[in-house]
């Protein structure tokens, strides 16, 4: 009788073991040393994104027509129409880490920007600089000091107009 307790005991921590071994330790940002280094005056690293654009086709963003929120639907059809620029932004919201992101355009990609501030408003910030004519760099060196933060939902929460 003893041997068969021990004998589960045994199991049980085996099993346990395993378990624990499997579970992935906290997500890293899959990024180049260089990219990682902190930002200025913090020591958050970056998050993941390219810095350049792919040769082939980017995914496709969700379609608007998939929410009811105002703000997560002009922000999906903003998404959709600066992808290339999405490809090439980090996202603060760290979904890197939890969620496997390679850049912002990933959020758009999925339904994690349509219910999540920071993700929409650096989204809207891309597009505000892209029709200020700053290249995906100069964007991105703005994400990263937080001027995504001074973006004003409020103008985004009429439908766009037609173009």
């Amino acid at each position: 009788m003893l041997s068969t307790r021990i004998a589960a005991s045994g199991l049980i921590f085996l099993c346990l073991a395993l378990v624990f071994a499997m579970v992935p330790q906290r997500a890293t940002s899959r990024l180049a040393p260089a990219q990682s280094a902190p930002q200025s005056g913090n020591e958050e690293p970056v998050p993941a994104f390219h810095s350049e654009v792919p040769q082939g086709p980017l995914p496709a963003t969700m379609s608007p027509t998939l929410f009811t929120n105002l703000v997560a639907q002009n922000a999906y059809t903003i998404a959709a129409h600066i992808k290339k620029v999405l490809y090439q932004q980090p996202c603060y919201c760290h979904c890197d880490r939890s969620q496997g992101h390679a850049s912002l355009l990933d959020c758009f990609v999925s339904k994690h920007a349509a219910g999540c501030e920071i993700c929409m408003r650096e989204g809207f910030y891309s597009y505000e600089l892209t029709h200020k004519d700053r290249s995906s760099a100069q964007i991105r060196e703005g994400i990263e000091r937080g001027e995504w933060r001074q973006v004003d939902l409020s103008k985004y929460q009429a439908p766009l107009p037609a173009k």
